[in-house]
C-alpha cells in the first residue's frame, strides 16, 4: 500500500512537474554554485558556500546560510521522477523556464524524467 502510495506520488509530481518547467527541452543543467538552495532559484551570480557535514551548499544570504545550517529540510528536495530524498550537494540540478530548479538523484534519472515527459 505504501509502496503503491510512494508510486502514484511521485507520477503526480512528475506530471505537475512537467505542466510547470515546460517541455523537457527547456530544462538546462545548472552548477550549483549558481543555485539559491533555499529559494530553489537560479541566480545569475555565485552565491554564498555553506559547508556542512563535509558537503557545500549554496545561499543567496545570510538568512539562507542559516537556514540550511540548520535545517534539513533546506538542503533536501524531492527527486521529480523517483519522489526520492535527494542531498541538494550531491543533486543533479536544472532550471525551468522560470528559473526554478529540480534536483535529481542522478543525471540518469533526469534523462529518464525527461523522456518521460516527452511522453506524455
Amino acid at each position: 500500500m505504501i509502496r503503491a502510495l510512494s508510486f502514484f506520488l511521485a507520477t503526480l509530481l512528475l506530471c505537475a512537474s512537467v505542466a510547470f518547467a515546460g517541455s523537457p527541452e527547456a530544462l538546462t543543467e545548472v552548477p550549483r554554485d549558481k543555485v539559491c538552495m533555499v529559494n530553489d532559484k537560479f541566480m545569475a551570480d555565485d552565491q554564498i558556500p555553506v559547508p556542512f557535514e563535509g558537503k557545500t551548499y549554496y545561499g543567496c544570504c545570510e538568512m539562507c546560510v542559516t537556514k540550511l545550517q540548520g535545517d534539513v529540510n533546506a538542503r533536501t528536495a524531492t527527486d521529480p521522477l523517483t519522489g526520492e530524498s535527494v542531498d541538494k550537494a550531491l543533486a543533479y540540478i536544472v532550471m525551468t523556464p522560470d528559473k526554478k530548479v529540480l534536483y535529481f538523484g542522478s543525471k540518469d534519472n533526469f534523462e529518464k524524467y525527461s523522456e518521460k515527459a516527452a511522453i506524455h
